[in-house]
């Protein structure tokens, strides 16, 4: 029983404590740049940030005003947040005037004409990931371009899947087969991060213009769903017809990787009549159903760092499974960060608590849409009272539910605890249990509330937190020497980018051929 299992192997973790020493993490927050009146900047990413394409720390995502700050690996949750800090002090006191937008939903946006595409330079590189973000446009349209959220990355050490006893043949088998089966887990489960941290209950109205909603007006320029969590993950999100068909299976990383292998090869209707290319100049990379992997929009990946110019499918299948990457958290618009320490440590037990379950497949096709729908229906109305959600074909309330996974994550908690000191995990589990008791302390409903008792807008409210937060990085300048390394750190990615422009040989059709066929499989690789 899953139960037995989780007991079990917490018991073996006893005897080898140092294994949660070992835990390695790393965030990735999106933040959307804007003037000082919350209006979406049009200026380009900054020269002091560096080069969007080549900074290790500093980039944009799908569009130019996307900002996107990477921590490093680290091993301590300490130690995540002073790099993540650094990053942000460092670039709000290069932003001048301009903001950080706190929320996940976007600012006042122009037409959808006038939203900037992301620009990485004019090497053969860049331009893969500028023509790609064009397919974006194409298919999505560029106000999905602005949607922001944070990405929590997450790898248990080696040694913890062959102690604990895990299958496989191999250490590389072994790894892969329980990161899969920790994402199925988390498929099970991660309604609870949306009902826990979801923060987007609201939109504003130059967001839905022209798009079919079910949303209700709040204010003349707020729409919003009474009980939501996170609109952001809802189909208001980053959908269409043919992410919605794709399907992944997790029940093994070789059929996982087939699936998305066909999804990158395989003609859609649609992006056919579209074509990639139009008076001349490329507008997306192919007509598949999707451009690339990462086109696949999930709410956990599994990841293996790939070298420039690799396909990320072609990494996993030479490598397996490296660490997991959580992307269904919205940015918590109360923290300067977007993340606060707690849920880091609340996340760590999370994770620790689906990679220690038992893990039963998900039958042929290798996904449970049950999960699936529990997750769907907080999205929209976690907050509701007395809601229902399915568990082996039972109906469970929510709060219930909610309750006896914090049990089990509690256990993962205080083994955290017991490892590393203190008492930060289990407290982190004791602040997300009174959210279960208290609806009110979520976040989504924080800001609801907000909204309704001050009777103000959804950009009104993310505006006064930007400037709050805005104040608060710029008041904490960084020491000489840090700022020195951050502007050195810039001036060398703009050189790495510089030079891969004049190395560059071949023409970019020639280029993106290339990237077409080193797939797994194919006897041809990109270069």
């Amino acid at each position: 029983m899953t139960a037995d299992t989780l007991h079990r192997r917490l018991e073996s973790l006893d005897a080898h404590p140092a294994l949660l020493t070992g835990i390695q993490r790393g965030i990735e927050r999106e933040g959307l740049r804007t003037d000082g009146t919350g209006q979406l900047a049009m200026t380009p990413h900054a020269a002091s940030l560096g080069s969007a394409l080549t900074h290790p720390r500093i980039t944009t995502d799908y569009s130019e005003a996307l900002l996107e700050l990477i921590t490093g690996v680290h091993g301590t949750t300490d130690a995540l947040f002073d790099e993540l800090g650094t990053t942000h002090r460092y670039v709000q006191q290069n932003l001048g005037t301009e903001l950080l937008w706190a929320h996940s939903m976007p600012a006042s946006l122009p037409g959808e004409a006038q939203i900037p595409i992301a620009w990485y330079g004019t090497s053969h590189s860049g331009m893969l990931k500028h023509v790609y973000r064009r397919g974006l446009a194409e298919r999505y349209g560029k106000i999905m371009q602005c949607i922001a959220g944070l990405h929590y990355n997450f790898s248990l050490p080696e040694a913890f899947w062959d102690t604990l006893g895990y299958p496989g043949d191999t250490p590389r088998a072994r790894r892969s087969s329980a990161y899969i089966a920790l994402i199925r887990n988390f498929s099970r489960y991660s309604w609870l991060l949306m009902y826990l941290f979801g923060a987007s209950p609201a939109a504003s109205a130059c967001f839905l213009e022209g798009r079919p909603h079910h949303l209700q007006r709040l204010d003349r320029d707020t729409w919003f769903l009474p009980h939501a969590t996170s609109l952001r993950m809802s189909d208001l999100g980053y959908q269409n017809e043919a992410q919605s068909r794709l399907k992944p299976c997790y029940n093994d990383l070789d059929t996982f990787i087939a699936r998305l292998r066909e999804a990158v090869t395989e003609p859609w209707p649609a992006y056919e009549a579209i074509g990639t290319h139009r008076d001349g100049e490329w507008i997306q990379l192919n007509t598949h159903i999707l451009q690339i992997e990462n086109e696949y929009y999930s709410a956990i990946r599994p990841k293996q760092t790939a070298a420039r110019g690799e396909r990320p499918l072609t990494a996993l299948s030479e490598r397996g499974i490296q660490y997991i990457e959580v992307r269904c958290l919205d940015l918590d618009p109360y923290e300067p960060f977007g993340i606060g320490a707690t849920t880091s440590h609340f996340l760590d037990a999370f994770l620790l608590y689906c990679a220690l379950l038992d893990s039963p497949h998900c039958g042929p096709a290798g996904f449970c849409q049950t999960s699936a729908d529990n997750f769907k229906t907080v999205v929209e109305a976690g907050r509701r009272p007395g809601l229902m959600l399915e568990r082996n074909g039972e109906a469970i309330v929510l709060t219930d539910w909610g309750h006896q996974l914090l049990d089990g994550i509690l256990l993962c908690a205080r083994h955290l605890d017991a490892a590393n000191g203190g008492t930060r995990h289990a407290d982190a589990v004791a602040q997300q249990r009174a959210k279960i008791d208290r609806v009110d302390l979520t976040p989504s409903a924080r800001v609801l509330n907000d909204l309704q008792q001050r009777g103000i807008s959804l950009h009104q409210h993310a505006l006064e937190l930007s400037r709050r937060h805005a104040d608060t990085l710029r008041a904490q300048p960084l020491p000489a020497g840090l700022d020195a390394q951050y502007r050195a750190m810039a001036l060398t990615s703009l050189d790495a980018q510089v030079e891969l422009e004049r190395t560059d040989t071949g023409t970019f059709d020639e280029y993106v051929a290339r990237y077409e066929r080193a797939l797994p499989g194919a006897t041809t690789s990109a270069s």
